[in-house]
């Protein structure tokens, strides 16, 4: 009787390790209640007005000589390329880039842990997005292995150094994290698996991490407490609905900046000039492509 008590548990410790790694205590979804869909309207609604807004920051960003940090943690499957991908939909990409390292190469692995993220900082009147970051080291590294404990140890303690040192050289640092309940996870991966065009993003090391939920959480609220800081803390973006979390998140980091809308009046477009003398040359010399379409 007693084995069969301990087992029970158990799996429901696990169980509850699930839903709090994705909600908040108030979460509506924690009661059984399912939120109703956006209407796809308002979605795209809002989601061009939030875009619009995104226009209008970026101006003065470059304006005003801004260097802007947003990094993208979370899960596989919770929603990060989807939110990244609007952001920058309308941007332009001298302004705001984005940043997705591979893996280290064997050189990298013996340099300072965070020089190969630094070069990639921006410069005065920029925006770069990271989607993953250093906090590989406190999430996929520190589960399958790929670094020691000392290295992780080291990472989490010197962390909050480093980033209260870029925000103290006028870096504007936001960290979002993106979460994802097991089950909306094991259905995106199932969808991905199922769609041609999105089979590419479930990578081996993807599969084996649904193995590691709960290593992942632990690794995770370990990685929280030692960084969630008052100068730079981390906000929880619940994603389970993706239309949502991108709403959420766009208007959020919006909300970070204090922006002016300084983009110009319409412009006036000017009539063509003049082309006398000017005689084209013979079509039948260029290489066009076929028409298939």
């Amino acid at each position: 009787m007693t084995k069969k008590k301990t087992g029970k548990t158990k799996k429901s410790s696990e169980r509850k390790v699930d839903i709090v790694d994705a909600y908040h205590e108030d979460d509506p979804r924690l009661r059984g209640e399912k939120e109703k869909a956006l209407p796809k309207k308002y979605y795209e609604e809002e989601l061009f007005r939030l875009q619009i807004e995104l226009v209008k920051l970026q101006e003065w960003v470059k304006k005003k000589g801004l260097k802007v940090v947003v990094i993208f943690e979370g899960r596989d499957a919770a929603g990060k390329g989807g939110v990244i991908k609007r952001i920058v939909q309308h941007l332009n990409p001298r302004v705001c880039r984005i940043v997705a390292l591979a893996a280290p190469t064997e050189r990298e692995k013996t340099q300072w842990y965070f020089q190969r993220y630094v070069e990639h900082l921006p410069a005065a009147g920029e925006i770069v997005l990271l989607d993953r970051s250093w906090y590989n080291r406190a999430g996929v590294e520190k589960v399958m292995g790929f670094c020691s404990y000392e290295e992780h140890q080291e990472f989490l303690r010197f962390c909050p150094e480093f980033e209260s040192a870029l925000v103290r050289s006028g870096t504007i640092l936001i960290k979002y994290w993106f979460s994802v309940s097991n089950l909306e996870q094991d259905k995106r991966f199932r969808a991905r698996a199922l769609e041609l065009h999105k089979r590419w993003k479930l990578s081996p090391m993807d599969l084996e991490s649904r193995t590691k939920w709960v290593e992942y959480s632990k690794a995770k609220d370990e990685m929280f407490l030692h960084t969630d800081t008052a100068q730079v803390p981390w906000f929880v973006v619940p994603s389970d609905d993706k239309k949502r979390a991108r709403l959420n998140c766009m208007a959020h980091f919006l909300s970070m900046i204090p922006y002016k809308d300084i983009l110009p009046e319409v412009p006036k477009i000017p009539p063509l000039n003049n082309a006398r003398g000017y005689k084209r040359s013979p079509m039948h010399r260029q290489t066009f492509i076929p028409k298939k379409y």
